[in-house]
């Protein structure tokens, strides 16, 4: 195929402009006709299922037909763990540019453009360009459609799972000084386990939260913290103070046993220190040159819904290059068939060589994952999630494209 003339006007403004009313279901087929305008032969976009197992093509007019591709063991899937262009060249027919597709540094799918037979020397600049604005319409055109929402969910959510997919910020956030990243399992059925952060200034607020019981009951008690955490957090309350927030909130709205048990921190960006309160939660882990570490011993408080007292604040200073891990029980107590735990010193090795592979944050998290359930051979008898935090590793730069 030979690509069309170039047109008058500049396809990366065109496609800008034609953003503002493009219906989701339109994306694919617009994507396709800017592209071939660039000089491609044709494009198509891929976007990673929830469990980040999959890039699913999205169709459209003029969309050449594509299968979904596996994360693990696909040229496309290189591109997304790598989150870095990849070009393939098959015998025989035009050779394919891969570039991952970032919300900030989330990865949220692969653009492939399927090259001429003569790219023109500029043709990775412009490719990188045009990829980050197709990025960002995915992203925009999400939140007024359920078209992608639909696409990249290879079986049926349940309703809990549908809530605490909702409420979750990015999986992924990257600034020059940290970064912070997530992941929860069991993808499709996740109940009570859910977090949450924000950067604001030089300070990160983090949650790691895990709700008693399963299912809906589980979600409701999770989605109606989180807001109250939110709450006291947009109040710029201390973290004694977030903590006694969330649970009046719970034990107010909540009767009986419910509780959630929670990790909620704050990290000073400009001076490394971390502080966090623990309600009835897995205290945080650190990772520091290769070696796991325990923070300082610090009381636990009782868990969110049954507080009795201000929970006393904990403190960490981090150095650079430090590894935070924020976890719920199920991530270290995830039981193998044989009734081993999969335990903290397996989680940091994890960690650790990821470090030595120089595997961008969120491939670390979506392999750790997949460890997890790997060990408890696909099936969970607990919600697990985790969040990693890391400051000033210079693992920043990896996430950009």
């Amino acid at each position: 195929m030979t690509p069309p003339p170039p047109s008058a006007e500049d396809p990366i403004r065109a496609l800008v402009r034609a953003s503002h009313q493009l219906p989701a279901h339109r994306l694919g087929t617009v994507v396709t006709e800017e592209a071939r305008r660039l000089g491609m032969l044709d494009a198509v976009v891929h976007l990673a299922d929830y469990a980040q197992h999959e890039l699913i093509p999205v169709a459209g007019d003029g969309v050449p037909e594509r299968p979904p591709l596996t994360i693990d063991g696909s040229v496309a899937g290189r591109a997304f763990r790598r989150v870095a262009p990849v070009r393939s060249t098959p015998h025989g027919g035009p050779g394919s540019l891969w570039l991952p597709l970032l919300d900030g540094a989330e990865r949220i799918g692969v653009l492939e453009l399927v090259l001429p037979a003569e790219p023109p020397p500029d043709l990775e600049d412009d490719a990188r360009t045009f990829a980050s604005l197709v990025a960002e319409l995915v992203v925009t055109r999400d939140a007024y459609s359920d078209v992608f929402s639909r696409l990249r969910r290879r079986r049926e959510l349940s309703l809990a799972a549908e809530m605490q997919w909702e409420q979750l910020p990015p999986l992924t956030y990257a600034s020059d000084r940290v970064v912070v990243t997530g992941a929860l399992e069991p993808t499709y059925d996740i109940g009570g386990d859910t977090f949450d952060y924000a950067v604001n200034g030089h300070l990160v607020d983090l949650l790691v939260l895990d709700a008693v019981g399963h299912g809906l009951p589980a979600a409701l008690l999770s989605t109606a913290a989180v807001g109250a955490y939110r709450h006291a957090r947009r109040r710029a309350l201390d973290l004694a103070a977030i903590a006694a927030a969330v649970d009046a909130v719970v034990a107010g709205q909540f009767t009986g046993s419910r509780f959630a048990t929670a990790a909620i921190a704050r990290l000073d960006l400009e001076t490394g220190v971390l502080r966090w309160v623990n309600c009835g939660h897995p205290d945080p882990l650190l990772v520091r040159d290769g070696v796991l570490l325990h923070p300082p011993a610090c009381r636990p408080a009782r868990p969110l819904g049954l507080l009795a007292a201000a929970p006393e604040v904990c403190e960490v200073h981090l150095r650079p290059g430090d590894r935070v891990l924020l976890y719920t029980d199920g991530v270290v107590e995830a039981r193998s068939p044989g009734g081993e735990f999969f335990g903290e010193e397996r989680l940091a090795d994890l960690v650790v060589r990821a470090e030595l592979g120089a595997e961008p944050p969120p491939e670390t998290m979506r392999r750790l994952m997949g460890s997890v359930m790997e060990h408890q051979a696909g099936q969970l008898q607990d919600d697990a999630t985790i969040v990693m935090v890391e400051w000033r590793t210079g693992s920043e730069g990896q996430l950009r494209l």
